[in-house]
């Protein structure tokens, strides 16, 4: 039941190019007891008055000079193409009445006016309408209410990602500046590649966590400055299992990546990659995305085996090989984009040498490149120096 102050406070306008209809039409209503009522004699003047004040009913004559009330219905649509159009059409010609509830007005008042007829059929128009913008504003708020909810599980879902990335950080002291650069390559290269933003972002957030298996990992293997024994490797090998089971089971789309990526960040194209040597298109495409921003950010960084090659030779080895690293370790397709846009790498990884945001995980915002955000701090550790794992094997674990 609508409240009957609500009925009569509504905002009603009459148009006719008739004086006398206007007149008539103002002292049914008001006598009824409505109190906002405006009029105008211009047709053309309707849709800018309904633009500014937009009413809850237009009473509207189909024959006017100018812009006849068929115009007039066609400009309102405009303003409310999916919305309730409050119009109550005005005529004397039974064959428009058809035409115009076709047009998109809602019902029709015949001339000359009957007194029950106006106030019966205003009354169901403008319930209608009130009812209609009660449900759009019921509607609004469901949807806040379901958007403040995403966002809340989005929070706790990056929460997760944060601490989990924090432990592996407390293991490996070097591990924050190469992670936040890794969600940052990522999140460049998968929008090069013309990624939908739905993978861009979980990439973004999923990626800082390729190797938290490494929390699994000893000490006395993980921290050791001499080279490894096989046996030795083998164990360092597994973190991608172990990261992989650290995060399976989750139901978060970012942790559900994470999983893949952990898993699968070192294997190689051509199949010579671990923990069971896939091949091209058996790997997941996003561990290929990472397995790209992986080499680059380790062959940047300086290490006590090797100094930190610069922006062109790293890239050359990459494309060209080194003898460790060749190009059919990557997937073609991600190589090529890289090589088209290895220029971000580089404003990547300059960037963060000159932001102090080591111990801070990256959240989109912080700091700009060309048409996104890019943070890091100081150089990144590798997973595994050149010595402890046989020539063959990749150039990080």
């Amino acid at each position: 039941m609508i409240a009957l102050h609500l009925l009569l406070h509504s905002r009603i306008l009459i148009v006719d190019d008739q004086e006398v209809n206007i007149r008539l039409l103002d002292r049914i209503l008001h006598n009824a007891g409505y109190v906002a009522i405006e009029s105008t004699m211009h047709s053309g003047e309707v849709c800018e008055l309904h633009r500014k004040n937009r009413y809850d009913l237009i009473l509207l004559d189909l024959q006017m000079p100018g812009m006849d009330g068929f115009d007039v219905i066609a400009g309102l649509k405009k303003l409310e193409p999916e919305g309730y159009l409050p119009v109550l059409v005005i005529t004397a010609l039974p064959g428009h009445k058809l035409h115009a509830l076709e047009a998109g007005a809602k019902d029709f008042i015949s001339k000359p006016f009957e007194l029950a007829e106006v106030l019966a059929r205003v009354r169901n128009l403008l319930e209608v309408r009130i009812l209609y913008m009660e449900l759009q504003r019921n509607n609004a708020l469901l949807e806040q209410r379901v958007r403040e909810r995403t966002h809340e599980l989005q929070e706790s879902y990056l929460e997760t990602i944060f601490t989990m990335t924090r432990a592996a950080e407390y293991k490996d002291e070097d591990t924050g500046a190469h992670v936040q650069r890794i969600s940052y390559y990522c999140r460049e290269l998968a929008r090069a590649m013309g990624r939908d933003e739905a993978f861009v972002d979980t990439i973004f957030f999923a990626s800082p966590m390729h190797d938290i298996g490494k929390i699994g990992i000893p000490d006395h293997i993980l921290l050791k400055p001499g080279g490894f024994t096989p046996e030795e490797w083998e164990v360092m090998k597994g973190h991608t299992t172990m990261g992989a089971g650290i995060l399976s089971n989750s139901k978060s789309p970012y942790l559900k990546m994470a999983a893949e990526i952990a898993l699968n960040h070192h294997e190689r194209w051509d199949g010579g990659g671990y923990p069971v040597g896939k091949q091209g298109e058996e790997i997941p495409l996003m561990a290929r995305v990472v397995n790209v921003c992986d080499v680059y950010d380790a062959l940047r960084s300086k290490r006590p085996y090797k100094p930190a090659f610069d922006h062109p030779k790293t890239v050359d080895i990459m494309t060209q090989g080194d003898g460790r690293t060749r190009p059919e370790h990557f997937d073609p397709v991600v190589l090529k984009v890289f090589k088209q846009h290895h220029e971000l790498f580089r404003e990547i990884f300059e960037t963060s040498q000159t932001s102090d945001l080591a111990g801070s995980y990256p959240f989109p915002g912080k700091i700009p490149v060309t048409s996104t955000n890019v943070s890091g701090s100081t150089s990144a550790k590798p997973d595994t120096p050149a010595g402890r794992s046989p020539r063959d094997l990749p150039r990080i674990a």
